[in-house]
């Protein structure tokens, strides 16, 4: 099994999301941390029964609490950072006031757990992702295997927009569809063009689909009147994303997921990094476990590996 670290877990996503992974199967052991309410949070999903004995527990800033949440972390979450509000709706801002915290969290996981699997959905995802690589660089512990910015959101709402705009309620499924670039209105491309099964709407109602995702983080702070984002959306892409991560760690396989990633420390991502001329880029990827040199999948002693799959895709796209 897995143990998972939330750090922000007191904050709008970090709440949802805790509940989310204290029900998932594949986590064993739920460290929880923030600077206030983590204790309080683990208390509360304690009393949540679950089909097997399974450890939650929180803790905060003081004295060694972020020590003690990532020691022997195998997948850390990085949730904490500047929320969307008024004042800080550009993503400069965002930046700004993020970068500080995320630093904090980065330096003592390169300390603590610096195997562990790090997923970032603390925004701007474009910018905190190459600024964590960066910090893990200078810490001499990064991995771009063990390092993805969570686009999950785009893939959900590409899914959701399509199947409303094609009439369905969720009960004839719905279409697999891979987000690609980053995470910001300006890069987020939906290959709907890939979807499948295919698309059934096509041009002026597929391009309010496309821009629909690309805007949809606006559309929730407009409709929560800039008091909140899009948390709960967040929660759930971010559940999926992480069991993905753990079915690898756990050799399991599963579905390829799109994630913000160094392209030039993944297998197959050099050449999509030549192909859009950047070495950061959301692509999808699939999770396996390199087996020990002993040969057996032990998850401690393994290798997280991480392959690029949609280098046809890119060049459809950059045509």
């Amino acid at each position: 099994m897995v143990k998972i670290a939330v750090l922000g877990a007191g904050g709008g996503v970090g709440q949802p999301l805790s509940l989310l992974l204290r029900l998932s199967p594949l986590v064993s052991t739920l460290a929880l941390y923030d600077r206030h309410r983590a204790p309080g949070v683990a208390v509360d999903l304690s009393h949540i029964p679950t089909a097997s004995p399974r450890s939650v527990s929180g803790y905060t800033g003081a004295s060694d609490g972020l020590a003690r949440a990532l020691k022997d972390a195998d997948v850390v979450i990085v949730a904490a950072g500047a929320g969307v509000t008024a004042e800080v709706a550009s993503r400069d801002a965002l930046f700004q006031r993020s970068a500080a915290v995320v630093s904090e969290l980065v330096r003592e996981c390169a300390r603590v757990s610096p195997g562990a699997v790090m997923l970032v959905l603390t925004n701007p995802v474009n910018a905190i992702v190459p600024f964590t690589a960066a910090l893990l660089k200078a810490y001499g512990v990064f991995d771009a295997r063990r390092l993805f910015g969570v686009t999950a959101l785009d893939v959900v709402r590409a899914e959701t927009f399509l199947a409303e705009a094609e009439g369905k309620d969720g009960g004839g499924g719905y279409a697999k569809i891979d987000v690609v670039g980053g995470h910001s209105p300006q890069t987020i491309v939906p290959l709907m063009s890939q979807a499948q099964p295919p698309a059934r709407v096509k041009g002026i109602a597929l391009e309010g689909v496309v821009n629909r995702v690309r805007f949809g983080g606006r559309e929730v702070c407009y409709a929560k009147e800039w008091n909140g984002a899009a948390t709960l959306s967040t929660a759930y892409a971010t559940l999926r994303f992480t069991e993905a991560v753990c079915k690898g760690l756990l050799g399991k396989g599963g579905e390829a997921q799109c994630a913000y990633v160094h392209l030039p420390g993944i297998e197959g991502g050099d050449e999509i990094a030549e192909a859009v001329g950047v070495d950061y880029f959301a692509v999808p990827v699939d999770f396996a476990v390199k087996p020990s040199p002993q040969g057996a999948i032990c998850r401690k002693a393994s290798i997280l590996t991480v392959t690029a799959r949609c280098m046809g895709q890119v060049e459809l796209l950059i045509r």
